[in-house]
């Protein structure tokens, strides 16, 4: 990092949803600030509260009350971990922006050396962690969706996580875009090509459990394909071919049977094979339009990504946002 900062703006702004981690929040607020000053870096912590757990608000108010560097965020409800971190973002003014999860399993001791490798040509620097704490389930998961997401999106980063280092400009920028359904490494890999990869300890998970259940992970990977991706319509249309040659080799298979004298009654089961074999193609092909059909009508309504119920002040003190 080689640009110093404004005197009246933190060098660095560390934005973190909160959904299920409000128990870790008070160890990851004390590590980030002793990796802050003994990097001698002026910052500011920023905790958006997704509305996971009733328990997190007061816990982030009687941080920030407590420390004038931490600043909370409350949305009016559960927006998704990707819209509570361009909330933060929106909200920082760091020159550089780190974005990390609640639970302590992105270590804070790790953010000067993502910072070291940053610059104004490298805007963004992803934690990569070469061996992962979870279970082998949860691993093998995370790495099918990364090659999932690598043939979707060619100039991603296969090594991305949530833990990065965003150039303050480039980050604005991803603000401005307003997608209402919004995928950051999606918006990132379209916004720049120049990245790099920082190798990071993957830290414990501590408290509770991770929110992305099986049913989460399956919408967060659908909404990233639908929102940031033309592969679905790609597979459908490539289906739709498919079966519209099966169909027509088929019914020249018939008609040459019918013919030779080989097919003198079709059978009423290769009958139903075919009509819902295309039945079940074409309402796949629905589904995927209408996917896309729903993500226009809600770019239409211009819908934001998250609303802010609450933020704390300077002094800890909670405000409501009218």
């Amino acid at each position: 990092m080689n640009n110093p900062a404004a005197a009246s703006n933190p060098e660095v702004s560390v934005v973190v949803p909160v959904f299920g981690g409000h128990a870790a929040l008070p160890e990851l607020a004390r590590r980030v600030a002793g990796s802050m000053t003994a990097a001698g870096l002026s910052w500011e912590l920023i905790l958006v509260d997704d509305r996971g757990r009733t328990e997190s608000w007061p816990v982030i108010r009687k941080l920030a009350a407590d420390n004038p560097h931490i600043i909370g965020m409350r949305l009016s409800r559960n927006f998704g971990q990707h819209a509570a971190t361009v909330c933060g973002i929106e909200q920082a003014r760091g020159q550089w922006i780190i974005t990390m999860d609640d639970d302590l399993e992105h270590p804070p001791e790790a953010i000067p050396d993502m910072l070291d490798a940053a610059s104004e040509e490298v805007p963004v620097i992803y934690g990569n962690f070469p061996k992962r704490t979870h279970s082998g389930i949860r691993n093998f998961s995370s790495e099918l969706m990364r090659w999932s997401l690598k043939r979707a999106f060619p100039d991603l980063n296969q090594d991305y996580s949530s833990f990065r280092v965003i150039h303050a400009p480039l980050a604005k920028q991803l603000v401005r875009l307003g997608i209402n359904r919004p995928y950051i490494d999606g918006m990132l890999s379209w916004m720049t090509s120049s990245t790099r990869t920082v190798e990071v300890v993957h830290g414990e998970r501590q408290h509770g459990e991770s929110a992305y259940t099986w049913r989460r992970l399956l919408s967060h990977a659908l909404n990233n394909f639908v929102t940031f991706s033309h592969l679905p319509l790609r597979i459908a249309s490539y289906g739709g071919a498919a079966l519209a040659f099966a169909s027509f080799a088929y019914l020249l298979f018939v008609v040459f049977g019918y013919f030779t004298g080989q097919i003198q009654s079709p059978g009423y089961t290769s009958l139903m094979s075919v009509i819902l074999l295309a039945c079940g193609i074409q309402l796949l092909i629905l589904g995927a339009l209408g996917e896309y059909i729903g993500r226009l009508m809600g770019a239409a309504y211009r819908k934001p990504p998250y609303l802010v119920a609450s933020r704390t002040d300077r002094a800890g003190q909670s405000n409501a946002i009218s």
